[in-house]
């Protein structure tokens, strides 16, 4: 399927270890000895729960974009990746920071939060980009959306869908597209949305001839943990902010369906063991 083994992750199937997921009051971790990190100061669990996946991975989309004192970064997705993508540009010395999403709830976290916000269903993203930029556009893009991408523009949503019934892509790719189409030439593009097969209408051309960079990979996670949380107990990021829900383990099921569904304004789940 993607042409060589990939690193193994719990949750993500036989494609890559067929380890299971790690959301139970007991998860077998492979090579535990080495893999985990000890947390020696006194930050409560959830400070520190999401150095296990989300915080790292929105920081590496963040640090595959090079970011520079006078860069603007546009981010599609406001969910906890993010909103992450999005603290750690700030962290990384970004000029401005602008969340695209569609959800009025995400939207205010993020404005609360001191970004720049995009509603994709009230405006055309990439006119609106070139407002907020002078007529530049974005010199980084994150797309922290991956396969649960949606699409303002009923026509290419319904493309998409159709492609997806009859099996000729598996992907949602329009946040990937439109990152691609609206990044100024020259600049980068950042991929930390999730793509497990093929997609369809991949914007070759323009990718090509306005000299873009796509970048792209799973979190390294344990490359980041250390310094993200030294950055936690420096005060410069707080993972806590996202947490919406804190539900007994055995509410998991209704935890799940409120996220998935986007009820009560939820945006991150804490589950309590």
């Amino acid at each position: 399927m993607f042409g060589h083994p990939v690193a193994g992750m719990f949750g993500y199937s036989r494609l890559t270890g067929g380890f299971a997921g790690g959301q139970a009051q007991y998860a077998r971790v492979p090579f535990a000895d080495v893999g985990p990190l000890k947390i020696e100061s006194d930050l409560s669990d959830e400070q520190v729960l999401f150095l296990s996946d989300i915080l790292p991975t929105g920081y590496m989309g963040a640090d595959l974009c090079d970011i520079q004192s006078t860069d603007v970064v546009a981010v599609w997705g406001a969910g906890p990746v993010g909103q992450f993508a999005m603290d750690s540009a700030r962290v990384l010395g970004a000029a401005k920071v602008i969340a695209i999403d569609k959800e009025l709830y995400r939207l205010q976290m993020a404005e609360r939060a001191g970004y720049t916000t995009i509603n994709f269903e009230e405006v055309d993203v990439r006119s609106r980009l070139l407002e907020l930029t002078g007529g530049r556009r974005p010199d980084k893009c994150i797309d922290a959306v991956g396969m649960e991408a949606s699409h303002g523009s009923a026509h290419v949503h319904a493309y998409d869908r159709v492609k997806q019934a009859v099996r000729l892509e598996t992907e949602r790719p329009h946040a990937l597209r439109q990152a691609i189409l609206s990044c100024r030439s020259g600049g980068i593009v950042s991929v930390i949305g999730v793509y497990g097969g093929f997609l369809d209408k991949f914007p070759v051309g323009a990718w090509m001839n306005r000299a873009l960079t796509l970048r792209t990979g799973q979190c390294h996670v344990q490359r980041y943990m250390k310094q993200l949380l030294q950055r936690i107990e420096r005060g410069e990021i707080d993972p806590t902010r996202v947490i919406t829900h804190t539900l007994p383990l055995d509410e998991a099921e209704r935890g799940f369906d409120i996220f998935k569904n986007k009820q009560d304004h939820c945006e991150k789940v804490v589950l309590k063991p």
